[in-house]
């Protein structure tokens, strides 16, 4: 490190404004976003996911509760994207533990026939007028380490969560991110990865979010420093 850039020069240099955070259901994305937007004096955005009132009965009967589940969190999502922008004029950066378009990811797992067909139209007439990030952090995880931070966290509505759902629902997040194209996107390796607690590895995180002139496509390995 003594001959890396100084991280606050990074930050000066910095061209991004907007970065997103994403991963499946207990990724990190959320305190990695939390981190960030500390380190970079920014606006932190969170999406509100214990307020929608279907997300516990979903988890214990998703086939009844899918639809409503997802039209909550869609059109709570939409409103809350429309507003990332709106009146902030005290932060140079903003950051987010989702994007918008991931909605689709659990529509496509969770949704069948006409009610994917109705989902699908409005999606179609409102994602256009959603702000897109300069950079999207995916953070890839394993199923064990997954399902191993949800039952740390031990959120009740979390409780009933299977661990088939989650390595279905990991399975689709790694197939939508292989073939995303909508905005440069950094693919981070979490297996050996411990940015909460090993101050190296969060640095070096940071650095590759920051670094400048990227491909469309990057792949993050961290540091295996204990």
């Amino acid at each position: 490190m003594s001959n890396a850039e100084p991280l606050a020069s990074l930050i000066e240099q910095s061209e991004l404004r907007y970065i997103a955070i994403e991963g499946v259901i207990g990724a990190g994305k959320t305190t990695l976003a939390t981190m960030l937007g500390e380190t970079l004096a920014g606006n932190v955005v969170l999406e509100q996911f214990a307020e929608n009132p279907f997300l516990k009965d979903f988890y214990q009967d998703p086939e009844r509760y899918a639809f409503q589940t997802q039209i909550f969190f869609l059109l709570t999502r939409y409103k809350q994207q429309r507003q990332l922008f709106q009146a902030d004029l005290f932060h140079r950066f903003l950051v987010t533990d989702y994007i918008f378009e991931k909605d689709k990811i659990f529509a496509y797992l969770n949704l069948e026939n006409e009610e994917l067909r109705l989902y699908e139209t409005l999606v179609s007439n409102i994602e256009h007028n959603i702000p897109t990030p300069d950079l999207v952090v995916y953070l890839q995880s394993s199923v064990p380490r997954l399902m191993e931070h949800i039952k740390d966290r031990a959120r009740a509505f979390e409780a009933d969560m299977s661990e088939s759902y989650i390595r279905d629902l990991n399975e689709a997040y790694n197939y939508f991110f292989f073939r995303y194209k909508t905005t440069p996107l950094l693919i981070v390796n979490t297996t050996e990865l411990d940015f909460v607690n090993n101050g190296d590895h969060y640095e070096d995180l940071v650095r590759a979010i920051l670094r400048p002139n990227r491909a469309a496509v990057e792949y993050y390995n961290p540091l295996v420093k204990k």
